[in-house]
């Protein structure tokens, strides 16, 4: 061929594109791609970031929020021996009621910080963020739908009780986080075997964090373990007889993580560890299986404050009732109802048989969680606090995500869409219903309605509506029924919230600022004769945190208070502290907290949380203050008494100890608190 008579070929675009015209396209592109990247993950990063803001706002306005387990968290940053064993002083004389693990983030965060309400009270909120973070995922891998697994994260994250708990000091804060994280854990399993593998690491894996959540909350942690065990039995995708073994092996995985610290302190000699807090054998075992157990079923609480009636009226409306419905139960008939509701149409989702299968699994366990647990709640006989029901938080975002999604996806179902409506129009009405009740910013009951109900009435007719005004309809019934529980989550944020038994929701809604709306009975636990408020002990009793025999600055607390110290009492504390052990001794553990977060020094709290452990006894308290242990008792400490015939049944020797020291010792009032000098000899 003749090239010079070859007509030119048409240059490639390759070929006439410069460099810089090619780079310029590549950045077009990317900044498509990275514009695409920030949609997807926006709504997540909006979510954790607003949880983050809601649950570490003004975090240090609670103070020591409960200050038993902060001066718990206060021991353990100064004693490694305290920190392992959760006890509530550094020189170890008694632990508090609970297994540790919950205490050791806290104690973490005050070893790097240094002692501060922030330093305590951060570890819970970053945890909650988590929480919602994992929801969130085991969600999302559950439907495949982001916008689903945002939903359960923030039904989760508004729930009131949710808010309080994830900005407070105690144990459920880790237990919610542990047990979501063994729900996704299990997820996964489910998801795994999908390809013909069992899925057991995950399996193990779920298993191992519900260990841990028993080493946080004891037995309310093994809660969840029929509905994780429920999911993967029933869902799996391999042969059911295949299915037995890993179960077997996420059991095994469980007893160890949470059987290790158990076996470590039951073999342990006694005489060298703290008394178990809670037990009146000084057994770790007792504690798990009586007071902090089967105890709580039945109410047979060896050294508590009282179960039966006591702690509220039991039944199957529990979860509902003036206590604890503004604390929970908002989404509550809905993630029942929607729950049920995508089982069913789940049967004839558009997706593949794998698919269908994880959406049914992730509706079997969160469904499973919820009933177990809120029939639980709702019928034990021991000590009960609205509180507990956080547990119950998860599943109602899990349950109302997921079965929402699923009945988005059938709207044009005539049932499915009136499904879809009715729980819009129910959760509507049942807002109505608590914010009524609570009488709590009036006109909201109203806007919720109004809007509610258009919105309802428009979803029983959405498979007529253009596809993105019936996005807007959904959106504004989502809207309706998460404005309640968040104004009931703000509050709660924007209130601080200090003793044992806190309670979220509007001061009006249960009126104890920042505290309980009732104990036993709807009263404050203790205030039967021989228990007040401000307890009982040497020299006189103490109402309302008052000292005995006066009404100065300083307060010793009570059974659900902490006490207050002042600088006069701090720098008695103080003084000459490293010349004993402990530097004071009260009766109760919450009588003694405040004394001894203030001063930094150990104080003993005879007879533990209630006041009713045998800890120590007469004699062996006896022996600390001749062998020189002890500085000063304090008069006036809070705690059930627990003699023959007291509330708990306990051992009565904090009545003994306290009337000793007033017999023995002679008494001086210090800022209208009534001490003794140990350190003098008997009188």
């Amino acid at each position: 061929m003749d090239l010079s008579t070859t007509a030119p070929t048409a240059p490639t675009r390759t070929q006439t594109t410069s460099p810089p015209a090619r780079a310029a396209r590549a950045a077009r592109a990317g900044s498509r791609v990275d514009a695409a990247a920030v949609r997807r993950h926006l709504p997540l990063a909006l979510l954790l970031g607003g949880t983050a803001v809601l649950y570490l706002w003004g975090l240090g306005a609670s103070g020591w929020a409960n200050s038993y387990y902060a001066a718990a968290v206060q021991a353990g940053s100064e004693s490694w021996k305290a920190f392992f064993f959760g006890s509530f002083d550094a020189a170890n004389a008694i632990t508090v009621d609970k297994t540790p693990l919950s205490l050791w983030p806290m104690v973490l965060s005050v070893r790097l910080f240094g002692l501060s309400s922030w330093a305590i009270l951060v570890p819970q909120a970053l945890e909650g963020v988590a929480a919602v973070a994992l929801l969130h995922a085991t969600v999302r891998r559950t439907t495949g739908s982001g916008a689903a697994g945002i939903l359960a994260g923030a039904v989760l994250a508004l729930t009131p009780v949710a808010t309080l708990m994830f900005r407070f000091d105690n144990p459920d804060a880790l237990l919610v986080l542990l047990m979501v994280g063994a729900a996704y854990a299990t997820t996964r399993a489910v998801e795994v075997s999908a390809t013909g593998r069992a899925g057991t690491g995950w399996l193990a894996l779920g298993g191992a964090l519900v260990g841990l959540a028993f080493l946080t909350k004891m037995l309310q942690a093994f809660l969840v373990l029929p509905a994780l065990a429920l999911a993967y039995l029933l869902w799996a995708g391999i042969p059911l007889a295949r299915r037995v073994v890993p179960l077997l092996v996420a059991f095994g995985s469980l007893v160890l993580a949470g059987g290790w610290w158990v076996a470590i302190v039951e073999l342990w000699p006694a005489s060298s560890r703290p008394y178990i807090g809670g037990s009146q054998s000084n057994s770790v075992l007792e504690l798990t299986l009586g007071y902090n157990g089967l105890g709580r079923l039945t109410g047979d609480e060896t050294g508590s404050v009282g179960g039966g009636g006591g702690w509220g009226q039991t039944g199957i409306w529990r979860m509902f009732d003036s206590e604890i419905g503004g604390q929970v139960a908002w989404l509550l008939p809905a993630a029942l109802l929607l729950g049920v509701a995508g089982l069913w149409f789940a049967r004839r989702l558009e997706v593949g048989a794998d698919a269908r299968r994880l959406v049914r699994a992730g509706l079997t366990l969160w469904l499973a969680w919820l009933v177990v647990t809120a029939v639980t709640f709702s019928f034990m006989a021991g000590i009960f606090h609205a509180y507990y029901t956080v547990a119950l938080a998860p599943a109602i975002g899990g349950l109302v995500a997921i079965g929402g999604w699923v009945l988005w996806r059938q709207r044009a179902s005539y049932t499915a869409a009136a499904t879809l409506a009715f729980a819009t129009a129910f959760t509507t009405a049942w807002a109505f219903v608590l914010l009524d009740r609570d009488g709590w910013m009036p006109w909201l009951k109203y806007l919720i309605a109004t809007i509610g109900f258009a919105a309802a009435l428009m979803l029983a007719g959405v498979r007529h509506l253009p596809r993105r005004v019936g996005t807007v309809v959904a959106t504004v019934a989502l809207l309706a029924g998460l404005a309640a529980p968040a104004a009931y989550s703000l509050e709660t944020a924007a209130t601080p919230h200090t003793g044992s038994i806190p309670s979220a929701g509007p001061v009006s809604a249960g009126g104890f600022p920042g505290g309980m709306r009732g104990g036993p009975g709807g009263a404050m636990p203790g205030n039967a004769p021989g228990a007040g408020a401000g307890g009982t002990g040497a020299g006189g009793t103490g109402a309302g945190g008052t000292g005995a025999g006066g009404t100065g600055n300083g307060g010793v607390g009570g059974l659900l208070n902490g006490s207050t110290s002042t600088a006069e009492l701090t720098a008695m504390l103080r003084a000459d502290a490293e010349s004993w052990t402990w530097s004071a001794a009260v009766v109760g553990a919450n009588s003694a907290a405040g004394y001894q977060l203030a001063s930094g020094e150990p104080v003993m709290a005879i007879g533990g949380f209630n006041g009713s452990d045998p800890s120590p006894t007469l004699a062996e308290f006896q022996e600390y203050v001749a062998n020189g242990a002890i500085h000063w008792f304090i008069a006036g400490g809070g705690g059930i008494g627990g003699g023959p015939g007291g509330m708990g049944g306990g051992s009565g020797t904090a009545s003994q100890i306290a009337e000793w020291v007033a017999d023995s010792f002679t008494a001086t009032t210090v800022d209208g608190v009534t001490v003794y000098d140990l350190s003098g000899g008997v009188k």
